[in-house]
């Protein structure tokens, strides 16, 4: 049985993710930490485990093995470096961190730690995106001009019930998030594109305002490529009805995901390209907290997921940088 603590309950899918621990059959969660003690007391009842008023106390216990860390952005690198000197496994909320120079900071200490690290990346696992880089991998598209992703939601609109919108009110706290929808949210679509189209040289980002908050509410990335090649990155937490799209565009065919229907399309000129077929989609791999728990069984590494974490600060402090200096950013420009 692998034992983990929950260390904080910040994030909004920290619940899924003891959630999933408690699921789990290998897995069994032993221990909270919360930056906020009411909070974490609170959750640590409902779990009928101990609370601990100090994260040190908690890493210190030879019998946990490894945490789950919702904690704020801005709290990541501090958290985890402690976490792996303390020689505990590492599952995490993305980003890794806000900044490359964190990001490798961390893995020092989690490669000297000798512990597995795992970031959650879930639409990595998804059956449509599974079959949408094969076809592109297959060359059905030829060669690939042109990758949009997007995903928005409308938790920033307020409303009479919800004044402040549906998101917590501490997901517009600059410093502790280091950004808003795109750092977020954006995070998906992000590194979907990546994976898709590979890294690019250059990103110029552009970044709304909408609801007057301190992070931005309305966000569009461009990834620019040497070969032409663009992607286009959108996020938001103020559109009610957008769907999550997913659009892949090459010199011989075209595939489209969410739209606005959760189905994947295809027209390929080396397929006949008389029509659009729809496409049965595989089964999703396992989950990020699946592959956590048979990374720490095995003694394996995650490398797969942490090179598309590493990326993506990358990508992500680089469109941070651009929309703050409203130019673009080079990649290799960024501070390791």
């Amino acid at each position: 049985m692998i034992r983990v603590a929950m260390v904080s309950f910040w994030h909004v899918h920290a619940r899924d993710y003891a959630r999933q621990a408690s699921e789990h059959p290998d897995t069994e969660i032993v221990a909270a930490w919360d930056e906020s003690a009411e909070r974490g007391h609170m959750v640590a009842e409902a779990l009928g485990v101990p609370f601990y008023e100090h994260l040190d106390d908690m890493l210190s216990r030879h019998d946990i093995d490894g945490v789950i860390i919702n904690t704020p952005t801005s709290m990541h690198h501090d958290v985890m470096v402690a976490a792996a000197k303390a020689g505990k496994h590492i599952f995490t909320e993305k980003v890794l961190a806000p900044t490359l120079h964190e990001c490798n900071e961390i893995l020092a200490a989690v490669e000297q730690a000798h512990i597995r690290l795992v970031v959650s990346l879930p639409r990595l696992n998804a059956g449509y995106m599974q079959a949408i880089k094969e076809f592109i991998d297959q060359n059905l598209l030829g060669e690939v001009t042109l990758v949009r992703t997007r995903l928005s939601h409308n938790g920033a609109i307020r409303t009479e019930d919800k004044p402040d919108g549906w998101l917590p009110g501490y997901f517009f706290d600059l410093d502790l998030c280091a950004g808003g929808a795109l750092i977020d949210l954006g995070c998906h679509p992000m590194y979907l594109a990546r994976l898709l189209l590979g890294m690019p040289e250059r990103i110029s980002a552009t970044y709304g305002y909408v609801t007057g908050r301190e992070v931005e509410d309305n966000a569009v990335a461009l990834l620019h490529y040497p070969q032409g090649a663009i992607g286009i990155v959108e996020a938001g937490f103020v559109n009610r009805y957008s769907p999550f799209t997913i659009e892949a565009h090459g010199t011989e065919g075209s595939l489209l995901y969410g739209t606005p229907d959760a189905k994947l399309l295809m027209r390929s000129a080396k397929d006949g390209g008389q029509d659009w077929k729809q496409i049965i989609l595989p089964q999703d791999r396992p989950s990020a907290f699946q592959q956590w728990v048979m990374h720490i069984q095995e003694g394996t590494t995650a490398s797969e997921n942490i090179q598309a974490a590493v990326d993506l600060t990358r990508l992500m402090e680089a469109a941070n940088l651009s929309a703050k200096g409203s130019h673009e950013v080079r990649l290799d420009s960024l501070t390791r």
